[in-house]
């Protein structure tokens, strides 16, 4: 099979005129676990930096107070989860509506290894119709499971780190350091997913086309970074460009964001939520790019 090699960066979403918060859509992100309300954060300011409308954080009750008075722009949804690691009856009850009517979710930063991780990356796989970024735990989850993941009912973006990718392959982190472009290409494919394999370089691809991020630094090699790139990933899918092109722009962004910051602060003093700082000079300049084409 011919391998497609994209170099161009897709157009930006529009922003009409009289567009209002539901043009921009509703996206939700699972995430956050007891000392991991940081993750959660970080993906719902990703998310809320990406442009979408509005965005639900869907969270565990006991860190639902950090995470709210983090940011007064998103909201959060709390979940109660019983001694076995099972969400209540209740709190499914809950969750299932904020599923459906969600334009875009993501699930895995910092959620931990309950139970009903598992179940719930499950039944999103099988049943979930919009674009799922699937992140972190989630993917660890994955990578654990003796059980073949369902047949999609649509579109699924992974986001692994090296580490990650070599759990869910089997393979070593050197291994997959020696090509990591065929790597992704191989494991796209086969699984009929987008895969954004991050690192320097990132690779996106979904087994027929390939891309390769030019942006980033070694000062992004730092804990955070990724959930907010989660956040900003499931951003651009909400607001309905395609999930290739919203992986693409997301890991050009977020690298730009990453650019921008080193340039002021420098990479060893690089942190996460510094990019969550520099994103809007980041689509700033990006769309000035656009617009000298």
């Amino acid at each position: 099979m011919n391998l497609q090699r994209i170099s161009n960066l897709p157009p930006l979403p529009s922003r009409p005129v009289d567009s209002h918060k539901g043009t921009f859509g509703k996206v939700l992100v699972i995430a956050g676990s007891s000392g991991m309300s940081g993750a959660a954060c970080l993906s719902g300011m990703g998310a809320l930096r990406g442009g979408a409308g509005l965005v639900f954080l869907a969270i565990p009750q006991e860190i639902q107070s950090i995470v709210a008075a983090v940011n007064p722009c998103y909201l959060t949804l709390p979940l109660h989860v019983e001694p076995s690691g099972q969400l209540t009856g209740p709190s499914a009850k809950f969750l299932l509506p904020q599923i459906y009517d969600s334009a875009a979710i993501a699930i895995g930063p910092g959620l931990g290894k309950l139970p009903w991780v598992q179940m719930l990356i499950w039944k999103l796989y099988a049943e979930y119709e919009q674009p799922l970024v699937i992140d972190a735990d989630a993917l660890n989850a994955i990578a654990v499971s003796d059980q073949s993941l369902p047949a999609a009912a649509g579109p699924r973006i992974f986001t692994p780190h090296p580490g990650e990718f070599a759990r869910l392959t089997g393979k070593s982190i050197t291994e997959i350091s020696e090509d990591r472009e065929a790597a992704a290409v191989e494991y796209a494919r086969q699984h009929q997913i987008i895969l954004l394999l991050k690192g320097a370089d990132t690779v996106i691809t979904d087994g027929t086309s390939i891309a390769v991020n030019t942006t980033g630094n070694s000062g992004m090699s730092t804990g955070g970074t990724g959930d907010v790139l989660t956040g900003l990933l499931t951003a651009l899918c909400g607001q309905g460009i395609s999930p290739f092109a919203a992986a693409q722009l997301a890991a050009h962004l977020h690298g730009l964001a990453g650019d921008l910051a080193a340039e002021d602060l420098s990479q060893p003093a690089l942190i996460a939520s510094d990019l969550l700082d520099y994103l809007p000079d980041a689509w700033l300049q990006l769309q000035s790019e656009m617009e000298n084409e």
